[in-house]
């Protein structure tokens, strides 16, 4: 008997081949785009596009029948809403930067369209990721690298369960991004040379201020720059402005470059200093979630990335409280900012991660 699998497909091409590669290899394949743009405007959801615009439905309706597959559209609008726009907004409120990719793929892409496929009948959900999960000696299940490193997606999903892991498929981290484009081209799908979507799904501007003071109704309070020892230097615009590291558009005449290094919600201050101010050795986190280990018992070296694009730098961790831990790294790095994931790796897996709290 074939083993059934709902596949997430966005309308993009890596989540389109991956229903392809997953029906060649004998699964019973249903294609499934979760609807979770909270705008009823039908102008307004076909100018977002994404993963949540009525393109990506057309694209993914189109492709599920070329592919020859059942396809349905599932509403997880209430979910997206509370685990990932109140949490979005919640953290910026909080002069956090929060990852909603990484609430996103917990919380809905896995907790919600799981459950949902195991009330179908379904034995997996598969995604198009690049990520492998594996299961290793010790019985646990973990997020492995892709075989490219350039599209590698394993520290957005760091924070998946379990029982997520093990009725995961993720067929498309076995190719490099031409070679999936290459094999969508050879199927005819009109959707090959689609452009990935960059943007926050729902803020397809970038604009995140605005975006803020649209869905909370609040405008931004105006608080002071200031230097670490509480020097003024001027006014900014609200905290949710502003994130670590930031040097463009803050405004200041301070006669050199300034970066923003602290944000500082209870008293509405943007502390500002130069760059070699943003580097730090030691990040701690909490919010702990652990893959290839069950639980962090002893201190270990790791390779630890602090934001999506880091490459990653050699570091020990240890914990220091039943939902802390302490990573030190061997070289300082740039801009560990409050709210982002710390992501821990051994070899090419996984070993578990975190929120950062503190750099």
């Amino acid at each position: 008997m074939k083993k059934r699998v709902v596949v997430g497909m966005s309308g993009g091409v890596d989540s389109s081949v991956a229903a392809y590669l997953l029906k060649e290899e004998g699964y019973e394949v249903i294609g499934v785009t979760m609807q979770i743009w909270q705008d009823e405007d039908e102008q307004t959801m076909q100018s977002n596009g994404g993963c949540c615009g009525l393109s990506a439905v057309e694209d993914a309706r189109r492709v599920a029948q070329q592919l020859d597959i059942p396809y349905y559209v599932m509403n997880f609008k209430q979910d997206f809403r509370r685990k990932v726009i109140d949490y979005f907004v919640d953290e910026y409120q909080e002069g956090r930067t929060p990852n909603p990719c990484i609430a996103c793929n917990r919380y809905v892409k896995w907790e919600s369209l799981l459950q949902r496929s195991l009330e179908i009948g379904a034995d997996y959900i598969a995604t198009g990721h690049y990520a492998r999960v594996a299961q290793l000696e010790n019985g646990r299940y973990t997020i492995a690298n892709s075989v490219t490193a350039e599209k590698d997606q394993t520290y957005a999903l760091y924070n998946l369960t379990q029982e997520q892991l093990s009725r995961t498929l993720m067929p498309v981290g076995n190719y490099r991004k031409d070679e999936i484009r290459g094999i969508a081209r050879s199927i005819g799908l009109r959707i090959a040379n689609k452009p990935d979507s960059q943007d926050i799904c729902f803020v397809p501007d970038g604009d995140y201020a605005a975006f803020l003071e649209d869905y909370t109704g609040q405008p931004s309070v105006h608080g002071s720059f200031v230097t670490a020892d509480g020097t003024v230097l001027g006014e900014h615009k609200g905290i949710t402005h502003y994130t670590i590291g930031q040097r463009r558009g803050l405004g200041i005449p301070a006669g050199r470059r300034v970066f923003v290094t602290e944000i500082r919600p209870q008293s509405n201050e943007v502390v500002v200093g130069a760059n070699e101010d943003l580097f730090r050795t030691v990040v701690h986190a909490d919010h702990l979630n652990f893959m290839s280990i069950p639980d962090l018992t002893e201190e270990r070296e790791v390779i630890a990335k602090i934001r999506y694009n880091h490459k990653g730098a050699k570091a020990r961790v240890r914990k220091i409280g039943d939902d802390l831990v302490e990573c030190t790294f061997y070289e300082k790095q740039r801009a560990m900012t409050p709210g982002q994931a710390l992501v821990l790796y051994e070899k090419e897996h996984v070993l578990g991660g975190g929120t950062i709290i503190r750099g």
